[in-house]
């Protein structure tokens, strides 16, 4: 009996990553680690401004160390 491996979740058919369950650090970093098609970056950068767009998103604050 042959046994069926189970499918990834986080990927499509084809292999590519779906976008819609990650965060915006999470779709950053896989768009400087991405391949350099157009189509894809594209999607990514989409994903990215509509999430950013969803009412209740606050910009992460970066807290800077001052020099006394």
């Amino acid at each position: 009996m042959a046994v069926k491996s189970k499918a990834n979740p986080m990927q499509t058919r084809n292999g590519r990553a779906r976008l819609g369950p990650l965060n915006i650090a999470q779709l950053t970093k896989i768009l400087e680690n991405s391949s350099t098609r157009k189509k894809t970056k594209a999607k990514i950068q989409n994903r990215i401004r509509a999430l950013k767009s969803r009412p209740g998103y606050v910009e992460p604050v970066v807290a800077e160390e001052s020099v006394a």
